[in-house]
């Protein structure tokens, strides 16, 4: 059988430790053993070289043996029973005796290899009533503490006394993942971290993902030996092991290097979650190699659980006062007396508990070009710069900020008086917007060492930091962080806001269209008093120039050139009169107010086909077929084909017969353009001269015309009226026809319902 190693062997240097697979080191620290076993068959696949040390057994002895078959039944039967009652990774170690010694081990799942990782019981491990006082004592500090600070401070304490580490840090992260010394507790001897800042780069993201998954991590002694881990060589390539859960991990050289820099010998880390993301961690240090039983690990362990249990409840308390004063500003705030006048604006924006309603310092309301503004707030010219910034930027939308200057680095200056601000847009098709300001908050943070200088170059090349003297940094261009309650009681406030301006536009363009009415009212008027010169006064002139005309005719002896232009006086008064006469009824069929009713259109439409067929210039045959009965205007139908069959009769052939026929569709039926309505079909169709199909919507405009005056006589007004009768009537008209071959008209009326 021949084995291999699985350790990582890839140069690990800090150009490429952001890529180190720190979680497959193929190796593990050497204060305890590790075992492989593969799922089903408890075959040994993986195991450590120190095997010889804790069991007298070396990993070529053991390496493809049966578990049973080594350790014995009772034992195996024994890790079975802990697998299937689903206790790894709890707080309940396997404590386990092999090859005669007693041990205390962690078991996870790891793919398809269960790991088992052994450690020597400790004889001189504290008696479980001490760490259960010591448990307990936590238990009192959730009742004593009023803040998460000085919860954390005495969790700090508290741990150091139970597991007798020289330092304890509480560290938090901010949103990039810099740390603070939250709170700690460290030997009186020892220079304090309270209150040093980290920068993101001295824990790689890989790092902070392991720390999610495994929230405990343990270096007995820095300068360790780490111990490879081995397993059968059975040809399969990339053979590893995932240690992400593995308590004796091997350690990263790249952190062991930045601990060693840090004069550490010792560490101890327990991950602090909150909502899943890593909060913080509670930072062990000792100056010398040190080692804590199992029991004070989980007892430790458990300590960063009452932390992160207690972060939601403290931070919301925190914010429940934060929230209650902005709520009572929210509350006392009026906006619902708002009207489009400036005056209203200006009196809304003076209201102090705009400000107070999310701490800010100023504020200012842009709308429709202007700017209502009260407490400290950049210049006009400034602030109609920053709502055309956001506009363009988070149109429609809201968006917050301490650190404007990151946004417009350009204004420098007008971030040092104006560092942060809460934007929420007030329209959709407009700049108008409301925006709060705070003012720069100069702060001096105080890291651990220069954060710029994470990484240094020596004569051995790249490696960690090893200077950690305090390094100040002065902040400049930001402002305190908004909290939660106030964006939120912002963002109610503006869209209350926003609604009350829709309000107002909408009154705005109420009162626009009522004006437009009352114009168009009196545009009717006037209309109407020319429709009555129209129908009245302009005619009287023209019936007596006819009159007049007419009778000169009937003088004997006139020259032949003054009977012409007597004929064609009389031709052109005549003409003014029928157009006169059209127009009238084109515009009263806008006003009619006659009532609807049933209609036999068979009978109307002979009725009017028997007054215009005797037109003896042009003898026409009409006929008529049974047509249905409709909802309408008897007047106005008889308009309708009045016009219609006249149009026909006037553009008949001279050299033959006309005819015209009116038909109707046997079966009710959908317009093309509509599908959830019946109409009835009447077809009026002729012989006459035709017209191009490209005209056909056209020939129903008015005043529209397609042949000479002096060919066809007409006012270019009677197709119009066609379609306005059968538009009032809720129907449509339509034309087709070919040049020489005739017209035919379709009329769709709506069919009555029952």
């Amino acid at each position: 059988m021949k084995v291999k190693d699985i350790v990582n062997k890839e140069i690990v240097n800090l150009t490429n430790c952001e890529q180190e697979p720190i979680h497959i080191p193929g190796s593990i620290q050497p204060h305890g053993f590790l075992i492989g076993l593969k799922a089903g068959s408890f075959i040994i696949d993986y195991c450590s070289a120190n095997t010889t040390q804790f069991l007298g057994l070396s990993h070529t002895q053991l390496l493809g043996q049966e578990f049973g078959a080594v350790f014995g039944n009772e034992s195996k039967e024994l890790f079975i029973d802990y697998i299937a009652q689903d206790r790894m990774l709890s707080s309940l170690l396997l404590k386990i005796q092999l090859m005669e010694r007693d041990f205390l081990c962690t078991v996870h799942q790891s793919g398809s290899i269960f790991i088992l990782e052994g450690e020597p019981v400790n004889t001189s491990s504290q008696k479980a009533n001490e760490v259960y006082d010591h448990t307990s004592q936590f238990l009192s500090y959730m009742h004593t503490t009023h803040s998460l600070q000085d919860l954390c401070s005495l969790v700090a304490r508290g741990t150091r006394e139970i597991t007798g580490y020289d330092r304890v840090m509480i560290y938090r992260f901010d949103t990039n993942y810099n740390g603070e010394v939250y709170a700690e507790s460290c030997r009186e001897d020892l220079e304090p971290f309270l209150g040093l800042h980290y920068p993101h780069t001295d824990i790689p993201p890989q790092a902070r993902d392991l720390y999610l998954k495994n929230l405990l991590r343990i270096i007995t002694d820095i300068d360790y030996t780490p111990v490879p881990i081995y397993t059968i060589d059975d040809d399969e390539q990339d053979k590893n092991l995932d240690l992400s859960l593995s308590i004796l991990r091997s350690t990263s050289p790249i952190h062991v290097q930045y601990l060693h820099n840090m004069g550490v010998g010792a560490t101890l880390t327990i991950s602090l979650i909150y909502k899943q993301r890593l909060w913080g961690l509670i930072a062990c240090h000792h100056y010398s190699p040190k080692n804590i039983s199992p029991e004070i690990r989980l007892a430790a362990q458990l300590q960063g659980h009452f932390i992160t249990s207690q972060i939601d409840v403290r931070q919301a308390n925190e914010e429940y006062e934060i929230s209650r004063k902005v709520n009572a500003a929210f509350d006392k705030l009026d906006m619902f007396e708002l009207t489009g006048d400036p005056q209203s604006f200006q009196n809304l924006t003076a209201q102090p508990e705009l400000l107070r309603l999310c701490n800010a310092t100023g504020v200012s309301i842009y709308y429709n070009g202007e700017v209502y503004s009260q407490g400290t707030t950049p210049s006009v010219k400034e602030i109609r710069f920053l709502a055309d910034f956001f506009n363009q930027s988070y149109a429609n939308s809201s968006f917050h900020t301490n650190k404007l200057v990151d946004l417009i680095p350009d204004h420098r200056k007008l971030c040092e008086n104006t560092a942060g601000a809460i934007y929420h847009s007030l329209g959709i098709e407009s700049q108008n917007c409301i925006i709060w300001f705070r003012p720069e908050t100069k702060t001096e943070v105080n890291w651990a060492g220069d954060p710029s200088k994470s990484i240094i170059l020596d004569k051995k090349g790249l490696s960690p930091r090893n200077s950690f003297k305090l390094w100040k940094e002065i902040v400049d261009c930001t402002c305190k962080p908004w909290l939660q309650p106030e964006l939120d009681t912002a963002a109610a406030y503006a869209n209350g806001l926003q609604r009350q301006i829709n309000l107002i536009k909408i009154t705005e363009e109420e009162q626009k269209y009522r004006k437009l009415s009352e114009m168009l009212k009196e545009a009717n008027a006037e209309l109407e008093n020319m429709n009555w010169i129209s129908s009245h006064d302009l005619q009287e002139p023209l019936r007596k120039m006819q009159l007049i005309s007419s009778h000169l005719l009937t003088e004997e002896d006139l020259p032949s050139n003054i009977q012409h232009s007597l004929t064609r006086l009389n031709f052109s008064a005549e003409k003014m009169r029928t157009l006169l006469q059209d127009i009238l009824k084109y515009t009263r069929l806008k006003y009619s107010e006659d009532s609807f009713e049933k209609v036999r259109l068979t009978d109307l439409v002979k009725e009017v086909a028997d007054d215009l067929s005797q037109d003896d210039n042009k003898p026409t045959e009409i006929t008529v077929s049974d047509l249905p009965e409709i909802f309408g205007v008897p007047f106005f139908l008889k308009q309708l084909f009045s016009n219609l069959i006249a149009n026909s009769i006037k553009y008949g052939k001279a050299e033959e017969k006309n005819f015209i026929h009116i038909t109707a569709q046997a079966e009710a039926l959908a317009y093309p353009t509509e599908q959830d309505e019946l109409y009835h079909l009447i077809l009026v169709k002729d012989n006459g001269i035709g017209f191009e199909q490209k005209y056909a919507e056209s020939i129903f405009n008015i005043f529209t015309r397609l042949h000479l005056a002096s060919q066809y006589n007409g006012s270019g007004v009677g197709l119009a009226l066609c379609k306005k009768i059968v538009k009032n009537h809720k129907g449509h008209i339509t034309a087709s026809s070919t040049p020489g071959e005739g017209t035919e008209i379709r009329i769709y009326f709506p069919v009555i319902s029952t």
